[in-house]
């Protein structure tokens, strides 16, 4: 009897210690959230949104009014009923059908988990993509997530506003995944299936991936699709400290390396070093953007320069709705 009290006054304690766990679970997400707001989101208001803004237009322009002709106006917007009716001469005025979604397509595979800069290439994407989603948010625009392993995670359909954007961060920190591998073209191929109007696309990813070049070639005739590819310094340089055992995060496979094999070295570093270059060859040809973002790099920075390039080669004439590789 007495054993089964003791067992009955373990059960009751049970609950609300559990209680108490999900509770300072809880807090510990909002903090992070938090943290990483308070850090995006001075970029976003001083010198971010606006670049955003001029670097995506609508999907095309609305009447707004008329208004009578003033010297200066564009003469091919007279409109000749109004001004026959009137004796004047009027123009038609429009604006920009400003509404877009932003669509963030976030690597969620264990290598993504990596990162020899005091940061992981995990954390350098959550920030990027908080970037975005605010951004998209302070503009107006919707906000759509999409995780992918090898699989579709998880979806958040487009939404408006500032808790889109936080249940976007949300998702991303602490979203349970139940595999570790990758296929972002199992990514793309829900993009394909789901997404018919155009969109501005986000690719989050080290694109350590099988093959889904073709498939991100057709995503790109229909929206405007920017690469943002993680990468590590040591994907790039080995330090000479002799026997490595590597471990592959997704596969579980492991294979020993002697790093004071210069000549093997030279030869990792020359080949991830041209990656890059390829990367950006190769994706600029099918008009998607590409701007790489390295665990120990200024990556909100660069994420500002890049928009900042993307928002004048618009103002310099080029078609808003053409992608264009920036430089």
């Amino acid at each position: 009897m007495a054993t089964q009290g003791k067992g009955e006054a373990e059960a009751r304690d049970a609950g609300p210690r559990e209680q108490k766990r999900r509770e300072e679970r809880t807090r510990e997400i909002l903090r992070q959230i938090r943290r990483i707001e308070v850090r995006v989101r001075r970029k976003v208001n001083t010198v971010f949104s606006g670049a955003y803004h001029s670097s995506y237009r609508g999907r095309g322009m609305e009447f707004d009014e008329f208004k009578e002709y003033t010297p200066g106006d564009d003469v091919r917007a007279i409109d000749w009923n109004v001004t026959a009716r009137t004796g004047r001469p009027w123009v038609r005025r429009y604006r920009e059908e400003r509404e877009l979604t932003a669509l963030i397509l976030f690597d969620a595979s264990a290598s993504q988990e990596f990162g020899s800069a005091g940061r992981l290439k995990s954390s350098v994407a959550a920030e990027a993509a908080a970037v975005l989603a605010f951004s998209a948010a302070q503009n107006g625009d919707k906000t759509a997530l999409v995780r992918f392993t090898d699989r579709v995670e998880s979806y958040l359909p487009p939404r408006k506003g500032r808790p889109q954007a936080l249940r976007v961060l949300r998702d991303i920190l602490f979203a349970p995944v139940k595999s570790k591998g990758t296929s972002l073209d199992a990514g793309l191929a829900f993009i394909e299936r789901t997404q018919k109007k155009r969109a501005a696309v986000f690719i989050l990813s080290d694109l350590l991936s099988p093959a889904f070049f073709e498939r991100l070639t057709r995503v790109a005739r229909r929206h405007d699709v920017t690469v943002l590819r993680l990468t590590d310094p040591r994907e790039e340089e080995l330090p000479s400290v002799g026997l490595l055992e590597f471990r592959d995060a997704e596969t579980g496979e492991n294979r020993l390396v002697d790093t004071g094999d210069k000549h093997w070295v030279r030869r990792f570093r020359d080949i991830h070093r041209a990656e890059g270059g390829k990367w950006e060859k190769d994706l600029g040809r099918i008009g998607v953007d590409y701007l790489p973002l390295r665990t120990d790099g200024s990556h909100l920075d660069e994420l500002v320069r890049f928009f900042h390039r993307k928002a004048m080669a618009h103002r310099r004439g080029a078609d808003p709705l053409s992608p264009s590789i920036i430089k």
